[in-house]
């Protein structure tokens, strides 16, 4: 998956400048940056989620497996199942887990031999089957917060994604929930590709595989801060030997 030359507009304001992304297959992207940089607004370009914001407009070309997501005919539904998305706070339906989890499934219209199975290879595939296998019937309202996170990342991958998007995933997680998430995502790189945005440091340095550091800067013609990808490398040459001044600054704490 990767982005071109995109830009992201809502209404009159340039939201997002000339963004250009790749995606390993299999690897954790982080996204970081300065609230208002624009990374959480390229998050959801990547599965056009944008589109069901009034006003946001896409320019330039966000491709997946060699196909522009913004082409003409491309189904967004269709985009949305190959590439889910996980968000900041835990959002599970006010059903059952059972039906939590069967729910994209069943919307969607897959071909499912036996629904039993499926949801309990998503409950398995987001570390959460043994801790509910007793309760299936359950409201999802009962479970702990981080529970309820990694129910929203089974409800996810029970549709069978390709890509999963997350964004802020543990930011309204106590610390064990997180570190169980932080685990979760390093099992799921092994059949998935992630892009998790993320404002905390320590957490972009310990999961992901490369780094993309986005800032806010005046746009010439608007004089409005306009996000744009300052730096993207290896997470460990983000971390240790970055190559923009502007990068170093902000992971040593010195802005944003």
């Amino acid at each position: 998956m990767e982005c071109r030359k995109l830009n992201v507009f809502y209404g009159a304001f340039h939201a997002v400048h000339d963004v250009d992304l790749p995606f390993g297959h299999n690897e954790i992207t982080a996204l970081i940056g300065p609230s208002g940089c624009g990374k959480s607004t390229v998050l959801r370009c990547l599965n056009r989620m944008n589109d069901l914001i009034q006003g946001a407009r896409v320019q330039g070309e966000v491709t997946f497996r060699g196909e522009n997501v913004y082409g003409a005919g491309v189904d967004p539904i269709e985009v949305r199942r190959r590439i889910g998305m996980v968000f900041q706070k835990p959002n599970p339906f006010p059903k059952s887990i059972y039906d939590n989890v069967a729910y994209g499934p069943r919307v969607t219209g897959m071909k499912v031999d036996d629904m039993d199975t499926v949801v309990e290879e998503a409950l398995r595939g987001a570390a959460l089957w043994d801790e509910v296998k007793d309760k299936l019937n359950q409201n999802a309202y009962s479970l702990s917060g981080g529970q309820q996170q990694r129910l929203c990342i089974a409800r996810t991958i029970a549709v069978q994604p390709d890509v999963i998007l997350m964004d802020e995933p543990c930011s309204a997680l106590d610390p064990i929930a997180t570190a169980r998430i932080e685990d979760l995502m390093q099992s799921l790189r092994e059949q998935y590709t992630l892009v998790v945005v993320t404002h905390n440091m320590q957490q972009a340095a310990r999961v992901s595989d490369r780094t993309a550091f986005f800032t806010a800067r005046p746009d010439e013609t608007t004089g409005n801060r306009t996000g744009m990808l300052v730096e993207f490398d290896t997470t460990s040459k983000i971390f240790s030997n970055p190559s923009e001044k502007a990068t170093e600054a902000y992971i040593t704490g010195r802005f944003g």
